[in-house]
């Protein structure tokens, strides 16, 4: 097993995805294409993982190689390849498969909660997220990292799997192997609070969200990588 990892900016890495594919020694190689690294060839890898930007998936004229990511999503999918998307990620993979990616009423910054719909409740690897990775409970409502203002329609033959109050559409799947979600799973502490210096809001306040609510969510996030990658 190989996963080719894309970044579409230098500070929206892999982060936790990263880590648990060194511990499992799943080896993976990532592509900096906003730095104009070229795709290699994809046979030799099973996965692919998209991550975020912020950039609109729309801007693909000004971005080329979104383009390249759309059509590596529709490559691996007829494969029967695993696909993952993050924020960027996700919207990328909606269009890809024919759906629209646009604007939000507002920005979603922040930890806010996700409510998993019945079908998310149903889906193995949603089941795994939701679990508390401390006392092993399952909830269907529970906060995760969100940083986004843009939102995209549920593609033709993918399940929703979760919403948020400002953005119904949080995650779905496409068959058993395709899996975007709207927030940010992969995040670190670092990340958050070196995303956090470039934005105009409340830093104490996300900061204290974030000590508070991290370790699960990091948890949470393992016990999803676990079953997806493995």
């Amino acid at each position: 097993m190989s996963v080719l990892i894309c970044k579409n900016i230098e500070t929206e890495g892999p982060g936790t995805i990263g880590d648990f594919l060194e511990s499992k020694g799943i080896p993976c190689t990532i592509v900096d294409l906003s730095k104009g690294e070229d795709i290699p060839d994809t046979k030799g890898f099973d996965t692919i993982v998209m991550m975020g930007g912020p950039m609109s998936v729309n801007e693909d004229d000004i971005y080329p190689y979104i383009k390249k990511e759309e059509a590596l999503v529709r490559e691996f999918i007829a494969g029967g390849k695993r696909v993952f998307g993050v924020c960027l990620g996700a919207q990328i993979m909606a269009k890809a498969l024919g759906s629209r990616v646009y604007k939000g009423k507002e920005q979603e910054i922040g930890w806010h909660d996700i409510e998993l719909t019945p079908d998310g409740i149903k889906d193995t690897l949603m089941r795994r997220l939701a679990t508390h990775p401390g006392v092993g409970d399952l909830w269907k409502r529970f906060k995760v990292f969100h940083w986004h203002g843009e939102t995209f329609d549920i593609p033709e033959g993918a399940i929703r799997l979760a919403g948020s109050d400002l953005y119904p559409n949080q995650a779905f799947n496409y068959g058993s192997r395709a899996y975007a979600f709207q927030f940010h799973i992969e995040v670190t502490k670092e990340m958050v609070y070196d995303w956090l210096k470039a934005e105009d809001i409340d830093q104490q306040r996300l900061k204290t969200e974030t000590e508070k609510t991290y370790e699960v969510y990091r948890g949470r996030a393992w016990n999803f990588y676990e079953i997806f990658f493995c």
